[in-house]
């Protein structure tokens, strides 16, 4: 087939690109294709099955006219600040139009060194790539904003972690990889030149393809600024309404289009705990469950500051107007969440006033007797149908869950809307570890049947109740996850 890949953010802002190919794939091997995906890229997935697409998935078969490029970024990560960093694993091979007309990128992870690599060889191996894969399409079921796995093709080339490993490259699809990071790096550039002419070319490309209503206003950065603030307020809170959590919400990993991007160490809570962590690399806690919105904050905050120069030539009034613009945050991520909390209850059109007391009240019970946050509110719904003896059985204090319970009823939930509003299933971390597991050692028939529960999470099947189930205490209390680099 006549593939058409475009070069637009090499053309345009070639001080944040760095032309490159992908290392040769010894004995590649397709283990998973997203066939919805590719049609709706206009891509035929026999073709991507075919030696050339495949070639295409590992980056060694591209059109004539393809630039691909590592891009590079900057980002504070767990609260430092590193100038530069970049696609030190990855390659933009470049954008696509899909047959819906919008502008994608086609992107590899683990495609080999680039210029940005730090010392790290580049690769990746089968499980990161395949939990990379599970846990985005997840997130797209559940209806939360992610970039997304076209495919992950085994390399047939070894990589040496803790053990000796099989290599994988993702080929992965986004609205685009712009971020707070190439910002920051844009910013150091323009402060080293005395010219802000890149970081301004960076904010126009970002506003014609994320954001075009900015381009109208007339303050055109600021209203960026504005339309990134609200699109991450969006975001976190819906990680915050499924019991998503990040894990490494460092600023290069914050998507100025509002997807989801970099599915390393994140998993989904279980037991509810603001103060949940899963990740091996984040000792203090800094991304725990409960700390994400603050942190989205915070890295808006960097964000705007990249912008202050294009906001106003006064710097004291830009920072004014960047303050003021940012304390919107908490107005979006409120309104959000809050919504998305009455539509859980079954209560979506219930007045504020009345609900959030009955919000902080049930979640502080649900700490309390560390209730599972997915299976407790599909168990309300049952509630809310007649039967709520399931539910009661989950907390320790039933005399105030019962009051709870009373106030709740007195709303008259709706279980239809609940159960088209909370999930039966998740990536349960176990599952998703055995999954993984079991497909590095050859057997994909465990991933592929938890792609399959996990792509439907709203309805309950007959026979799938394990799916359904979290972990055991053991696995749960010792469960970390890792970066896969």
């Amino acid at each position: 087939m006549t593939l058409a890949l475009d070069h637009r953010f090499a053309g345009e802002l070639p001080e944040l690109a760095v032309s490159w190919k992908a290392e040769e794939a010894p004995e590649p091997n397709l283990l998973v294709l997203n066939e919805g995906l590719a049609a709706e890229l206009g891509l035929d997935p026999q073709w991507l099955r075919s030696p050339d697409g495949i070639g295409l998935l590992v980056g060694a078969t591209l059109p004539a006219d393809a630039a691909p490029v590592a891009q590079a970024y900057a980002g504070h990560q767990f609260g430092g600040f590193a100038p530069r960093l970049g696609d030190g694993r990855a390659l933009l091979l470049g954008e696509l139009t899909g047959a819906d007309g919008r502008l994608r990128d086609l992107h590899l992870k683990g495609s080999g060194r680039t210029p940005f690599a730090r010392g790290g060889d580049g690769l990746a191996a089968v499980g990161p790539m395949l939990r990379e894969y599970l846990i985005s399409e997840a997130m797209h079921a559940l209806g939360v904003p992610t970039t997304r796995a076209l495919a992950v093709v085994a390399t047939g080339r070894p990589v040496y972690r803790e053990t000796i490993l099989p290599g994988a490259v993702l080929a992965r699809v986004a609205d685009s990889h712009l971020r707070v990071g190439s910002f920051q790096y844009a910013a150091l550039v323009a402060q080293s030149t005395d010219d802000p002419a890149v970081l301004r070319r960076l904010a126009d490309h970002a506003i014609a393809r994320h954001h075009p209503a900015a381009a109208a206003a007339a303050n055109p950065y600021l209203a960026l600024l504005d339309a990134v603030v609200a699109t991450q307020a969006g975001l976190v809170a819906q990680w915050m309404l499924i019991g998503f959590v990040h894990g490494v919400m460092n600023t290069d990993n914050m998507t100025i289009s509002g997807q989801t991007i970099d599915y390393g160490p994140c998993a989904f809570m279980e037991a509810f705990d603001p103060a949940t962590v899963y990740s091996s690399i984040d000792s203090w806690g800094r991304y725990a469950y409960g700390n994400q919105p603050a942190v989205a904050l915070w890295n808006l905050a960097r964000f705007a500051e990249t912008l202050l120069p294009l906001i106003d030539e006064d710097t004291d009034e830009a920072i004014r107007l960047a303050e003021a613009h940012l304390g919107a945050f908490q107005m979006h991520y409120e309104d959000r969440w809050s919504a998305g909390m009455r539509a859980k209850l079954g209560v979506p059109d219930a007045p504020v006033p009345t609900t959030a007391p009955l919000i902080t009240d049930l979640l502080e019970q649900m700490q309390q007797s560390q209730v599972d946050h997915t299976l407790f509110y599909r168990r309300l719904g049952t509630a809310a149908g007649g039967d709520a003896e399931p539910v009661r059985g989950e907390f320790i204090d039933l005399a105030r869950f019962d009051d709870w319970l009373a106030r709740w009823r007195a709303l008259d939930p709706d279980p239809a809307v609940m159960d088209r509003t909370n999930p039966v299933y998740i990536p349960r971390n176990h599952l998703v570890e055995a999954a993984l597991t079991a497909a590095t050692g050859g057997d994909l028939a465990p991933f592929t049947e938890l792609l399959a529960v996990v792509s439907e999470p709203f309805t309950e099947r007959p026979g799938l109740e394990r799916y359904a189930e979290p972990g055991d205490k053991e696995f749960t209390a010792g469960f970390r996850t890792f970066c896969g680099t």
